[in-house]
């Protein structure tokens, strides 16, 4: 059997003296692993980091086997990751997320989602809002989509400011008044009352509100503890967006 495909590097593992186990996001066949024959050579090394993306092919004599790729570049970014806090706990954070999909399962919209990430991790103010969407996208392939659309109390489109931790849905001002205390914030930049860029009070409230239902319904059932490269990549964006408001007064 044999495919071609192009994908972006999430992981790699070494498999003998020379060679890699290669753990790839691909456009048509979701995450996927190969065997990279003298993957640890030097040649090889600079292509096969996590980021960068590459065209693939993929050969085994049967669809379950492991199979090996062959290799070539189309865009090296992980040097430009390294550079930068935000891209360091990015990347780490955006494999993490992917491992949570069943192997060679299709997921077009994340891996287009992803190359959007990759071009943006070092830039905070950008990639902060962008990786909210990306775990509200997850959760939704998962099967624990959000419902930020209207009030799950009245059905009204206007003012969305909270999120019921049970529910998922949005809730108004009004109707979330006498529980406001036991609902999540809804940040203004999610529910498109503010066409402004998140400040970093917001961007914490987005954190905690996927964090929420990601703990709730990924990482407690499956006995796994929150990703370090979450906590990291928030505590660099908001770092990030808070020195630029300084900057600005």
């Amino acid at each position: 059997m044999e495919w071609q495909d192009r994908g972006i590097i999430i992981g790699t593992r070494r498999h003998g003296e020379t060679s890699l186990i290669l753990e790839v996001m691909t456009e048509q066949r979701g995450r996927h692993l190969g065997l990279v024959r003298g993957g640890r050579s030097r040649r090889q090394q600079p292509v096969l980091q996590p980021g960068n993306a590459v065209e693939l092919t993929w050969r085994a004599r049967l669809e379950e086997h492991l199979g090996t790729f062959q290799v070539e570049p189309l865009a090296l970014s992980a040097a430009r990751l390294m550079e930068q806090p935000s891209g360091i706990h990015g990347i780490q954070l955006l494999a993490g997320h992917l491992r949570l999909l069943p192997e060679r399962d299709r997921h077009t919209e994340l891996f287009r989602a992803l190359e959007v990430m990759i071009e943006h991790l070092c830039e905070p103010e950008i990639a902060g809002p962008l990786m909210v969407r990306f775990e509200l996208r997850l959760l939704e392939e998962l099967g624990f989509g959000l419902d930020l659309s209207s009030c799950a109390g009245t059905g009204s489109r206007e003012d969305l400011v909270y999120v019921s931790p049970k529910s998922g849905r949005a809730v108004s001002r009004a109707a979330g008044e006498p529980w406001k205390d036991r609902l999540l914030a809804l940040p203004a930049f999610l529910s498109g009352r503010s066409p402004a860029a998140p400040d970093a009070e917001a961007m914490a409230a987005a954190f905690e509100l996927t964090g929420h239902f990601l703990r709730r319904h990924v990482y407690e059932p499956r006995g796994m503890a929150e990703p370090a490269a979450r906590t990291g990549f928030a505590a660099a964006v908001g770092r990030a967006i808070a020195q630029k408001g300084e900057d600005r007064t």
